[in-house]
């Protein structure tokens, strides 16, 4: 008998942490909510994880990837006692070298094993390490990011995993600094073999090193993606880290119960993947499966190879990747099974779950198993190691990002008409690196970390079911993909490519695929172009064919000239109606105001992704 997913109960997880919490109001209209549960004892170190592991389950897988690059058949594996004989072999062959916080470790690479071992030796003896977005070496022309990056750290070792990264070396490595690669060569250019490193003796360098270190001792600089200005380096501590796993394992308790398996595509350049998914394998004893594949047309195929493979106790990802995994389920019995198998809780970051998609995940699961499967979110972000609230009760929906995790203090703050959230706890970053301005102006006067994000009640008169995403204070927003939008830069480049035609644009797209472009156009300018005189309506101005094709020639060309899905709108609609000043729309000076706009005209952003049945008059560009 098919089982209704309405009717089908909720696999058995063991949650907490996040169940219940203090609220203090104050009478400035600020409130802090405090979880009951108080936050338990934590390591200082965590290497002390991978010694105990290594210890107590010394054969135990702890990370594997499949051979030939990712795409073979057979998977090679470190397990937890090989990774401590790691980590002892690179730190002494690091300490040696006079590496530390300003002379660090830049990692270039995607998530590979030697990565993950190097990232492991600099742990064991004290020395930073910087994971850099790939985009930033194998995707950039000019290299600006990257040059930004490596001339705030100034580096003494950069690592890459191939030849591939040479070009990206050569244009911004300086000749003084050591590189080292896993394979292949760069010509004109001295390397140090990647086995090297791990062929060293542990010495009395490498253990002085690791006895210095200590919960203050810096582990690694996440550089923020720098959708607004250049990247900024985030201090990431021990403390920090270590004091988030515990967070983490009181919330999620089911991961201390068995040892959690992951298949990960995260990058570990960003703290999803790198600080929180990395780290809860290592704190509870568990095993990474590292995925090539990615929530693209081009890279899922391999996600989904691994998927039918390895069954995974808790599956973490962006929502587009969700959404891709529900969609090829409708006809891959092998993948429904093998994921739903074993699986606990499913959890999302990076931006919103749509609730359909998630009705699409709770039907497979109750027609593969008869259960449906936890699902998890909550709210993090790289300057706080990444986890301060979870949404872990029964009946979280779409939007919750749930209570504060033990230990994490939240002060809601009103500002600019929404209520920002602010994080204070041990979890939270010192600072940005070499960036004292920006480390000021992030915190507050109590020392509480100044998110920029936007939070209210899901139910005002009871604070116990937690809170709500509202949105960001600014402007900026991210993709389903969790890719970050910059809103100004764009908004410029569609006046500037629209002129004399475009008065102003409003960008759409936040918790979807696709950017779009509500365009407020210089009704004159229109007039003129169309042919019609001053009393043809505004509709009929724009309906013009001259005008009408002015505006597809301005989306074709928008589309040819993006380098991604957070500068390539996909779809637009030229506005009729003028911004109103009386709904806060525009101001007295003409300045649109982007969050009004899109709240007053919800329904109309909707029409304009739901395609021309719902919007007749959507423009889309004729080379999508």
């Amino acid at each position: 008998m098919t089982v209704k997913p309405a009717d089908a109960p909720i696999r058995p997880c063991a949650v907490g942490g996040c169940l219940d919490a203090t609220l203090e109001r104050r009478a400035d209209g600020t409130s802090i909510l405090r979880s009951v549960d108080a936050l338990r004892w934590y390591p200082e170190r965590l290497t002390d994880w991978l010694e105990q592991w290594a210890a107590s389950a010394p054969e135990r897988v702890f990370a594997a990837r499949r051979t030939d690059g990712g795409k073979g058949n057979a998977w090679e594996t470190i397990t937890y006692a090989q990774m401590l004989a790691r980590a002892r072999a690179i730190g002494q062959a690091l300490a040696v070298r006079g590496l530390g916080p300003q002379r660090p470790i830049a990692i270039l690479s995607e998530n590979d094993l030697e990565h993950l071992s190097l990232a492991f030796g600099a742990m064991w003896v004290g020395v930073p390490y910087a994971p850099v977005s790939t985009a930033y070496s194998l995707i950039s022309q000019d290299y600006g990011k990257l040059r930004h990056i490596l001339g705030k750290l100034t580096p003494g070792l950069v690592f890459a995993s191939s030849a591939a990264y040479g070009k990206a070396i050569s244009a911004v490595v300086g000749s003084d600094v050591e590189v080292v690669l896993a394979r292949g060569a760069i010509g004109g250019r001295s390397v140090t073999p990647f086995d090297e490193l791990l062929a060293a003796a542990p010495g009395t360098q490498g253990a002085a090193a690791h006895g210095a270190v200590d919960g203050d001792t810096i582990v690694k600089f996440l550089f923020t993606s720098g959708s607004t200005r250049q990247p900024k380096g985030v201090i990431t501590t021990n403390r920090m880290l270590c004091a988030n796993q515990q967070m983490i394992r009181q919330s999620s308790v089911f991961l201390t119960e068995a040892p959690p398996v992951l298949v990960d595509w995260l990058p570990w350049s960003h703290t999803f993947g790198g600080s929180h998914n990395v780290g809860i394998v290592l704190a509870n004893g568990g095993t990474l499966y590292i995925d090539d594949g990615k929530p693209t047309p081009a890279g899922i195929g391999e996600t989904l190879r691994n998927l039918r493979e390895v069954a995974s106790t808790v599956h973490y990802n962006v929502p587009k990747g969700f959404e891709e995994i529900a969609l090829a389920m409708d006809n891959d019995a092998q993948l429904r099974a093998t994921f739903f198998r074993d699986l606990k809780a499913m959890y999302f970051a990076g931006a919103g779950l749509s609730q359909a998609v998630w009705n699409h995940l709770d039907r497979h699961a109750a027609a593969t198993v008869g259960q449906r499967i936890r699902m998890i979110t909550g709210l993090g972000m790289t300057e706080t190691s990444p986890s301060c609230t979870n949404a872990v009760r029964d009946g979280v929906a779409a939007g919750h990002i749930g209570l504060p995790n033990p230990g994490c203090e939240v002060k809601l703050v009103p500002v600019e008409g929404k209520v920002e959230i602010r994080f204070r706890g041990p979890h939270v970053m010192p600072g940005y690196w070499r960036e004292p301005e920006l480390t000021r102006a992030a915190f507050d006067d109590e020392g509480f970390y100044r998110t920029g994000d936007a939070a209210r009640f899901v139910d005002p008169d009871d604070a116990s079911r937690g809170l709500l995403f509202d949105g960001r204070i600014a402007e900026d927003f991210k993709l389903a993909t969790g890719t970050y939008v910059s809103v100004g830069p764009l908004r410029s480049k569609v006046i500037a490519a629209g002129a004399p035609y475009v008065q102003d644009v409003v960008v759409t797209g936040l918790n979807r695929d696709e950017i779009g472009l509500l365009v407020f156009p210089r009704v004159d300018n229109c007039r003129a172009l169309a042919g019609l005189g001053a009393d043809a309506g505004l509709a009929d101005v724009l309906h013009a064919p001259p005008v009408r094709g002015f505006f597809q020639q301005l989306a074709d060309a928008l589309w040819r000239s993006g380098t991604g899905s957070a500068n390539r709108p996909a779809r637009m609609h030229v506005l009729v109606e003028p911004p109103s000043i009386d709904k806060g729309e525009v101001t007295d000076k003409g300045s649109i105001n982007q969050r009004t706009v899109l709240a007053h005209r919800a329904a109309l952003v909707e029409a304009l992704y739901a395609g021309p049945q719902a919007d007749p008059h959507l423009i889309l560009p004729q080379c999508h």
